[in-house]
């Protein structure tokens, strides 16, 4: 398993300032991309990224958006990542993006799981390669949900 920030950093697609997030340079990685598959042909690779290179299956982790907001905070990312995590889990962009981009896709809800259990979920996915599911996690009939979206719209 390896995570997409740095398979940018090994393929030169993405640059790291002191105190700054990694900025990841999205055209220069899917170019570069397939360098790194033939080195690494298997393999899971994870992150926000993730599902926009040119990988054969998705598995897009969900969760209640107040659920993430609980989870964000108390990582102390700046609170304009918080929202900006909080909307985008609201309005499904990763999701969304994951079905543009053609390839199969299987939603799992994280909220109120452990780690564990979610793992192994993954870990059975990986492994038996099930049909697509997704599009049964939706948030917006959730009165706290509509309330954040009028709080904050983008």
């Amino acid at each position: 398993m390896v995570e997409v920030g740095a398979i940018a950093l090994e393929l030169g697609a993405a640059t790291r300032q002191t105190g700054q997030p990694l900025t990841v340079d999205l055209r220069k990685l899917r170019s570069a991309f397939g360098r790194y598959r033939r080195r690494h042909p298997a393999g899971l690779i994870v992150g926000h990224l993730a599902h926009l290179l040119p990988v054969s299956y998705a598995i897009v982790l969900r969760c209640h958006p107040r659920e993430l907001e609980r989870r964000l905070r108390g990582s102390r990312r700046p609170s304009s990542q918080v929202v900006s995590n909080v909307l985008s889990e609201v309005l499904d962009t990763v999701l969304v993006e994951a079905l543009e981009g053609g390839i199969p896709v299987r939603e799992i809800d994280t909220s109120g799981r452990s780690r564990t259990s979610v793992a192994r979920e993954v870990e059975q996915i990986v492994r038996r390669r099930p049909p697509p599911r997704f599009g049964r996690t939706d948030w917006l009939a959730d009165r706290w949900v509509t309330e954040q979206l009028l709080r904050h719209p983008r």
